[in-house]
């Protein structure tokens, strides 16, 4: 292993406090790293790395180190970045933000295709339904699904509306009937999704009437899938995503309740920091996405 890349695997050691977690991070053996890292420190006659019970730490020197080559590593990796740009050349890595329930139905059949149109690109997929500051955690892009943007520091990209329905399971709705208007949600156990698992509010329009629905019901989560597993059970009515319950609906498994009524809009929207220009990888999966998205009508 060159000098340059022993630079980049002590940097992933120094950065994740772990000789397994740098090889995970690089893809490389566990004991690959701690050879490299041998390597190098007997190259430069210093020690770099301490190992504890717990983690692995910079010696005072490792530190010195550290700080002196890592502004040229990242100078080298965005050297090459920009001339394989320039070519039209498309690789590196993307790390992406998403929430759990459209990763998992959408991404992979993306996913796929992309990797087999750009083999050179890596791409690190974190699924979480909780809001992420990619700022702050590194993230290239976020997918998200949600309200209007309020985030000024970031910047987005609307690709499509989401479209959401109240839905219940017919065993739950047999005894009371089913609701014929929004006043009607008050008899019924609505349950809330929230990021922080907290009461929703369901806003509801029909030509000029408007109607808010504080959902209080037994359950809250922050996750769709999960509200719909309770719905599937007969815990109360939900308002979620058509492409999360979209089989079951299909199936008759549940039913759509005030389909006449109009839900408040949600959008898939991509977010990205505060880039001067897209870097020509994520610019690339970005348009990859949004024409998969569209061609396959995943909403």
């Amino acid at each position: 292993m060159g000098e340059l890349e022993s630079i980049r695997v002590f940097l992933a050691v120094a950065e994740q406090e772990s000789f397994a977690g740098a090889a995970r991070q690089l893809r490389l053996t566990p004991a690959s790293v701690t050879r490299t890292i041998a390597a190098l420190e007997d190259q430069l006659g210093i020690q770099l790395l301490v190992r504890t019970t717990r983690r692995v730490s910079l010696t005072s020197a490792g530190a010195l180190y550290a700080a002196r080559v890592m502004p040229l590593a990242k100078g080298l990796a965005q050297a090459v970045e920009e001339t394989r740009e320039a070519q039209g050349l498309t690789a590196g890595q993307i790390r992406i933000s998403a929430p759990m329930s459209l990763g998992l139905t959408v991404l992979p059949a993306v996913l796929s295709q992309f990797a087999t149109l750009h083999p050179q690109t890596h791409v690190a997929v974190i699924l979480s339904d909780s809001f992420v500051d990619i700022v702050e955690e590194d993230y290239d892009l976020a997918i998200r699904v949600s309200g209007p943007p309020t985030d000024k520091s970031t910047i987005w990209r609307k690709i499509c509306k989401v479209p959401r329905v109240l839905v219940a399971a017919p065993g739950y709705l047999t005894a009371k009937g089913i609701p014929q208007e929004p006043e009607d949600l008050s008899d019924y156990a609505c349950l809330s999704y929230e990021a922080n698992a907290r009461e929703e509010v369901w806003e509801l329009s029909k030509g000029a009437s408007r109607r808010s629905h504080k959902a209080n019901g037994t359950f809250s989560a922050n996750n769709g899938d999960f509200l719909a597993r309770l719905v599937l059970h007969g815990e109360g009515i939900a308002l979620l995503p058509r492409f999360i319950v979209a089989g079951d609906l299909e199936a008759g498994r549940l039913v759509e309740i005030l389909p006449d009524w109009t839900i408040s809009e949600i959008w898939l929207t991509l977010y990205y920091p505060p880039y001067n220009q897209l870097p020509l990888r994520v610019a690339t999966f970005s348009d990859f996405f949004e024409t998969h998205v569209k061609e396959t009508c995943a909403f």
